[in-house]
């Protein structure tokens, strides 16, 4: 019987973190940042210390999506009309969750700055010295490979709606081989304003949810560095 209540107990557990999943964006991008960064530890020589102290700052981040997302349904469940310190509970448990992301964000930099620095600039170096007519491969490349995945999952159409945002990765890839091909910071700059402007156009427009521009942005620039590398 205690047994029964234990796999229980674990199986309620469960349910609370897909349930957040499955309804809460914020956790699904928190989990997709999980993913790469975890998948990035198998490329760079990490130590134990470095792991550990990864692994404690994922699971902060996902714990307090977790809370906030548990404040904010208690809150709905006991209150249907509004209420300032409704408000502050729920603005507080949000803050938290802020707290934790620019946390995971400065150890990120901290432990993976200095393994980047080295291949980056020997990648980028190569990248200048290319053929300008790679732009033109990687936009017909990117261009390809989003029809392919929106064919995948079976929604929207080639130039409307589905995952990902077509728009936002051709912007985002455009993007990124502006940063790569040239040496104006305020060129990149410029660059990736504009590709943020197109993400955020698709979104006022009800085209795209905010994760449908995000997933498209990060498959955009993900594949473009790729095809860089392989090219290159």
């Amino acid at each position: 019987m205690k047994i029964r209540k234990l796999v229980d107990s674990f199986n309620y557990a469960i349910e609370g973190i897909i349930y957040a999943v499955r309804t809460q964006r914020n956790m699904r991008i928190h989990m997709a940042v999980a993913l790469l960064v975890l998948t990035a530890c198998f490329f760079y020589d990490l130590s134990k210390v470095e792991l550990l102290i990864l692994t404690i700052t994922i699971t902060i981040v996902i714990a307090a999506e977790l809370v906030n997302t548990a404040v904010e349904s208690a809150i709905d469940a006991t209150t249907n009309y509004y209420h300032p310190l409704a408000k502050i509970a729920k603005n507080t448990a949000a803050g938290a969750v802020l707290v934790t992301a620019i946390n995971a964000v400065i150890v990120g930099y901290i432990i993976f700055w200095d393994k980047l620095t080295d291949i980056t600039f020997s990648f980028i170096t190569k990248v200048k010295q290319s053929n300008p007519y790679m732009m033109f491969l990687v936009l017909v490349i990117v261009s390809i490979a989003t029809i392919v995945v929106k064919a995948i999952y079976g929604e929207g159409t080639p130039l409307r709606g589905g995952m990902p945002s077509g728009h936002s990765a051709l912007a985002f890839s455009i993007a990124t081989t502006i940063a790569l091909i040239t040496e104006e910071p305020l060129s990149i700059m410029l660059s990736f304003l504009l590709a943020f402007i197109v993400a955020q156009s698709r979104v006022d427009t009800e085209t795209h949810s905010i994760l449908e521009v995000l997933m498209g942005a990060v498959f955009g620039t993900l594949l473009t560095l790729f095809i860089f590398r392989v090219f290159s």
